[in-house]
């Protein structure tokens, strides 16, 4: 996976298998099973089939060959990227701090004195 591009790292590779994130051939593993030509893996949103293995980490094109990523993951990964693109923006109704006009017309709001004595005893 290291090879492949899909971790920065081994030690962070590592520690995607140890947390169940890397699956191979739908089942849980661990970081000292031996991947072979052939098999399946499931890395986050990404179900990929190994087609060779390298212990050199190489450019992005080498690294490209080493797997063949399925239809379904394909166009499941479009589908979210699509989403993500045409979907609303979370934070477009938080402005942030206030601006100069912001402060002046809060300001001109009338203040309520909330320790006001409203109801005085007779």
């Amino acid at each position: 996976m290291w090879a492949a591009r899909f971790f920065k790292t081994r030690s962070l590779a590592q520690k995607a298998v140890a947390a169940g994130r890397v699956k191979l051939n739908g089942e849980r593993t661990k970081s000292a099973h031996e991947v072979r030509a052939g098999d399946r893996l499931a890395v986050g949103e990404w179900q990929i089939q190994v087609k060779d293995l390298s212990d050199k980490r190489g450019p992005a094109e080498q690294a490209r060959k080493l797997y063949e990523e399925t239809a379904a993951s394909r166009a499941e990964r479009e589908r979210r990227a699509d989403l993500r693109r045409w979907g609303s923006e979370p934070a477009r109704g938080r402005k942030g701090r206030p601006t100069k006009r912001d402060r002046r017309l809060l300001d001109g709001l009338p203040l309520l004195d909330a320790d006001a004595p409203d109801d005085r005893e007779l």
